[in-house]
């Protein structure tokens, strides 16, 4: 085993961080510390963009959310000690890999039809 395989596997995530596609709205559970107290902070939003820029280790994903009627998105790398976990509250439905058309879109627009479980059950 050479010395980048090694340092390859120890940056590597211990546990997963949990099953989420493109178009899924999930629950990012991201650790914030604040001195030297040690909080957990959720944001929710769509996810936009799943990378895997040619290894593992590098691998990213991009979360979008409105706030306050303006957009904001958060990417965050897969290995990051920094999250906690990622829940998938609804899954969604799109037939492409990057989502970054729904950064000119307003309102229900910005909506991505559901998956729902008669649909997901009929492809397995």
């Amino acid at each position: 085993m050479n010395l980048i395989e090694i340092a390859t596997k120890s940056s590597l995530r211990k546990e997963p961080l949990g099953d989420f596609k493109v178009g899924d709205t999930v629950d990012v559970h991201v650790k914030i510390k604040e001195g030297d107290k040690e909080r957990i902070q959720i944001f929710n939003g769509t996810v936009i963009a799943k990378a895997n820029k040619h290894d593992a280790v590098n691998a990213t994903f991009t979360v979008r959310r409105i706030v306050a009627g303006e957009g904001v998105e958060r990417t965050w790398p897969t290995n990051s000690p920094r999250l906690a976990k990622v829940e998938v509250t609804r899954t969604g439905k799109v037939r492409r890999a990057k989502l970054y058309y729904l950064r000119g879109r307003v309102g229900k627009a910005t909506k991505v039809k559901e998956l729902l479980e008669t649909e997901s059950a009929a492809k397995a």
